[in-house]
């Protein structure tokens, strides 16, 4: 028996360096597995993140412009409140100084900007804890026609990249508190508007607006172009012109569309 036993051997060379490449070679195919399944949960996460910011900026906008030009069926002078329109917009710019003089100043983020006119009371709008009408970012208003039960408001929208963390951030500011904006959806990195006048074959850029045709606009087409977190590498995607484009970034992006009928504008119907 002792002699026998002499005789076992172990593992040569060549077996132990098979089982080591075998032992590597799952290792790799497990670690690669991991880290494909772990990227493809970060990018979905990422897109759910970008459908819920550009359809909660869409809401927010569409229900702003849904209201425009409204006033109280017994506020007389409420129609010489938007003597210029119930919309006001600008390409590429932001809506800028008093609210019956607005003027449009360029934007870095090239987003558009749009400025919505309307009589807002308790019932169109949340009130305020002393009962007040609030405008875009919840701010009492106080009432400035004296025959209306509200107050006229002016929201301005507009995208550009926060000042403090450099994320892309849409912007609400209101007459509640004006020249004090406030960002609403983290991640809207451009917005893109186009208005259709009554009568109009396709829809215009602001630039192409004369000011008397503010108060024909009847609908308006919404793009929110909203930014993801940094990826792996560059995406593809289709911008608010329809272009298809890259982000060389390592950005993923997505776009969202919405038009919207505007039903109170004081030139609708001519």
């Amino acid at each position: 028996m002792m002699r026998r036993a002499l005789h076992i051997r172990g593992h040569t060379l060549l077996e132990l360096t098979i089982a080591v490449a075998l032992g590597l070679i799952v290792t790799a195919g497990a670690v690669s597995l991991y880290r494909s399944q772990r990227l493809a949960l970060v990018r979905a996460d990422d897109a759910a993140q970008m459908h819920e910011a550009g359809m909660t900026a869409l809401t927010l906008i569409a229900l702003q412009l849904q209201m425009a030009g409204f006033a109280p069926a017994d506020s007389p002078s409420a129609a010489q409140s938007f003597a210029s329109g119930a919309l006001f917009g600008c390409s590429s710019a932001r809506p800028v100084g008093a609210d019956d003089r607005l003027t449009c100043e360029a934007l870095a983020s090239h987003s558009d900007g749009i400025a919505i006119r309307y009589v807002a009371d308790n019932v169109s709008t949340w009130p305020s804890a002393a009962a007040q009408p609030t405008d875009c970012l919840g701010q009492g208003l106080v009432r400035t026609l004296a025959d209306a039960p509200g107050a006229l408001v002016v929201n301005r929208f507009y995208a550009k990249a926060s000042g403090s963390t450099g994320e892309p951030e849409l912007y609400c500011e209101g007459s509640g508190s004006q020249g004090s904006s406030q960002p609403l959806v983290e991640g809207v990195e451009r917005l893109r508007f186009r208005y259709w006048p009554a009568g109009a074959q396709a829809a215009l850029d602001a630039s192409a607006l004369a000011p008397a045709q503010w108060r024909s606009v009847v609908a308006v087409d919404i793009c929110v172009l909203v930014r993801g977190t940094r990826d792996t590498a560059p995406s593809r995607y289709v911008d608010c012109d329809g272009v298809s484009s890259a982000g060389i970034d390592k950005r993923a992006r997505a776009a969202f569309w919405r038009r919207v009928a505007i039903r109170n504008n004081s030139g609708g119907e001519t």
